[in-house]
């Protein structure tokens, strides 16, 4: 365990646990505000975030960071963004189970130097790795999971919304729940009083 972000960043720039280090651009260790009490979990980077190293950059980043606005949230201001693994896979396939495994380690690292009383999973592959195996993104997206002092949810992947707009509305209302939470947990002022 790497007691301060520089030491976790610089370790983890010198992975080399599975074969997705062989082909990555950069590293994409993640971006925002280590100090948040949110955290946002992604599956993986893509060629976007390969080439720029920051999560969520490219067309589903931008749809993100439209829905992060809409409930007032801002990812270099009081969220943080990272991914389940650091590289991006060939092609922009999913994460394979051992690359998940192999690089899990990283976000667990992350996760205990915040301290997120939040963690939101974007997308099925991020849910089923830290909420439940056996999670079904669209039935059971939007649902509230307490493990210790940390509420967990997951809301459908960006890129899904892109592929299917219907399903824009029911993100939002989920974004809608995940500011109702921080509001409840007084991380954040009532919409109204800003």
């Amino acid at each position: 365990m790497y007691e301060n972000w520089e030491t976790l960043k610089s370790a983890c720039l010198e992975c080399q646990k599975c074969d997705l280090c062989k082909g990555r651009t950069n590293l994409v260790f993640g971006v925002g505000n280590p100090e948040s009490k949110i955290l946002f979990v992604g599956e993986g980077p893509g060629e976007q975030e390969d080439l720029k190293g920051e999560p969520f950059v490219g067309r589903s980043g931008q749809l993100l960071d439209k829905y992060l606005d809409a409930v007032g949230l801002d990812r270099h201001k009081n969220i943080y963004i990272a991914n389940i693994v650091k590289c991006r896979p060939p092609k922009n396939r999913d994460p394979l189970p051992e690359e998940q495994d192999a690089c899990i380690s990283w976000l667990r690292n992350q996760t205990a130097l915040m301290r997120p009383k939040i963690l939101v999973c974007l997308g099925r592959i991020a849910a089923q790795k830290i909420i439940n195996p056996s999670l079904r993104i669209t039935k059971e997206h939007g649902q509230w999971t307490q493990k210790g002092d940390m509420w967990m949810t997951a809301t459908l992947h960006p890129a899904a919304l892109l592929r299917d707009p219907r399903k824009k509305p029911d993100a939002f209302e989920d974004f809608l729940a995940i500011r109702k939470k921080m509001e409840e947990l007084k991380l954040i002022e009532p919409m109204n009083n800003q």
